[in-house]
C-alpha cells in the first residue's frame, strides 16, 4: 500500500475527489489493473466455452480408389492467406479485374471530390513554411498590445497551413490577469467546434483537477502552443509549432502569470528547451525565459495523457500541490 500523500482531512477529501474525477476505481491499489489481460482472458474462456464444429466423416477405404466429387462450394470463412493462395493458383478472370478496376476508380473520384468540397481553394491558399514565415509571425505576434488585439492578428495570419483545415481559432479562456497559466500542445475536435481550449473529456478532467485545490477558469488562463486543431489530432509538425511560437509567448507575455503549467512534454520542451521526457520533467521547477522577464514553470501530465494511464493520478495531484502551495507563499 502507498503512502496517501495528503496532511489532513480537507486534504484527503480533496485528493479523493482528485481520484474520482480521474476515473480511478482502485484508489488505493500500488499497481492499476491490467485491463488488457481481463479482456484477453475472458475471450479465451469464451473461445473455450463455445462448442467445436462438428465435422461428418464417411468411413473410407485406403484402398479403393477415389470417387470423383463434385466441386465444394467456396468457404466464405477461409483466412486472407488461404484467399490469397487460391487466387494465385486459380487465377482471376479479366471480367473480375475490370469490375475491380471500376471500383476503386470510382472510390478514388469519390474521395477527391470530398476533399475538394471540404477545402476547395486549400491548395491555393497554402504557404510554405520557412525562415521568412517564421519571422513575419515573430514580428506579427509583437506588435500586439493586449489579448484582444493579438487574437485579431491571429484571425488574419496567414502563415500557418493549419487555418486551412481547422473550423474556428482556439485562441484562450480564462482570466486575463491570472496567477497562472496552463499551456498545452494543440486543440483537439470539441475545442476545434466550439472555438475553446479544453472543454472535451480532457478539458473536463481539468476543470475537477482545478477544482481540487481551489481553482477555476475565473482565476486561471488555459491555452495551447498551437491555435489550430491538426488534421485528425495528429502531433504539430516542427515547422507548424515554430511558426505558432511565438504568439504563445506573446500570449504568455499579455498574460504576465506567475507561474506557467505545461501540460504535457511536447508544451514544455517548446516553451523551455527542455530535452527530457514527461516523466523526468514533471514536478520539477523550472523556467520560463520571456522578453526579459523569467518566469516560474513546471510541468505535469496532460489531462489525456491521465485518461489513458490513471496509475499516474498521484504524481499530477502532487504537481497541483506544489502549484497551489507556491501561489499561497507569494500571495
Amino acid at each position: 500500500m502507498s503512502e496517501v500523500p495528503v496532511a489532513n482531512a480537507a486534504e484527503l477529501e480533496a485528493y479523493l475527489e482528485f481520484l474520482s474525477a480521474v476515473g480511478v476505481d482502485c484508489a488505493m491499489e500500488d499497481a492499476p489493473i491490467d485491463r488488457f489481460a481481463q479482456t484477453q482472458a475472458q475471450m479465451e474462456k469464451q473461445a473455450q466455452a463455445r462448442p467445436a464444429p462438428q465435422q461428418n466423416f464417411a468411413p473410407t477405404n485406403s484402398f479403393a480408389s477415389p470417387e470423383p466429387t463434385q466441386s465444394q462450394p467456396k468457404n466464405l470463412s477461409v483466412s486472407p492467406a488461404e484467399m490469397a493462395r487460391n487466387l494465385r493458383e486459380n487465377g482471376v478472370s479479366a471480367d473480375d479485374k475490370m469490375k475491380a478496376r471500376q471500383i476503386l476508380e470510382r472510390q478514388r473520384a469519390a474521395k477527391e471530390s470530398a476533399v475538394q468540397t471540404v477545402m476547395p481553394n486549400a491548395a491555393d491558399n497554402a504557404v510554405v513554411p520557412n525562415a521568412e514565415t517564421v519571422g513575419s509571425a515573430r514580428s506579427a505576434a509583437s506588435s500586439a498590445q493586449s489579448l484582444d488585439e493579438l487574437r485579431k492578428i491571429l484571425s488574419g495570419f496567414e502563415g500557418c497551413n493549419l487555418r486551412l483545415t481547422a473550423k474556428n481559432l482556439v485562441f484562450g479562456d480564462g482570466s486575463s490577469k491570472a496567477r497562472v497559466m496552463f499551456v498545452g500542445e494543440a486543440p483537439g475536435r470539441e475545442e476545434d467546434i466550439q472555438g475553446v481550449p479544453f472543454v472535451g473529456r480532457s478539458g473536463h478532467l481539468l476543470d475537477r483537477m482545478l477544482k481540487a485545490v481551489g481553482l477555476d477558469r475565473s482565476n486561471v488562463y488555459i491555452a495551447n502552443v498551437v491555435p489550430w486543431r491538426p488534421p485528425g489530432n495528429r502531433t504539430p509538425t516542427p515547422h507548424e509549432t515554430e511558426i505558432c511560437r511565438p504568439f504563445i509567448q506573446r500570449q504568455i507575455e499579455l498574460v504576465d502569470p506567475e507561474i506557467v503549467v505545461f501540460l504535457g512534454a511536447a508544451s514544455a520542451k517548446t516553451l523551455s528547451g527542455a530535452r527530457d521526457g514527461i516523466r523526468k520533467l514533471r514536478g520539477k521547477w523550472l523556467t520560463y525565459n520571456g522578453e526579459g522577464t523569467q518566469r516560474k514553470a513546471i510541468a505535469t501530465y496532460h489531462p489525456a495523457y491521465l485518461l489513458r494511464s490513471p496509475a499516474e493520478k498521484r504524481y499530477a495531484w502532487r504537481d497541483m500541490l506544489q502549484i497551489r502551495a507556491e501561489l499561497e507563499t507569494t500571495e
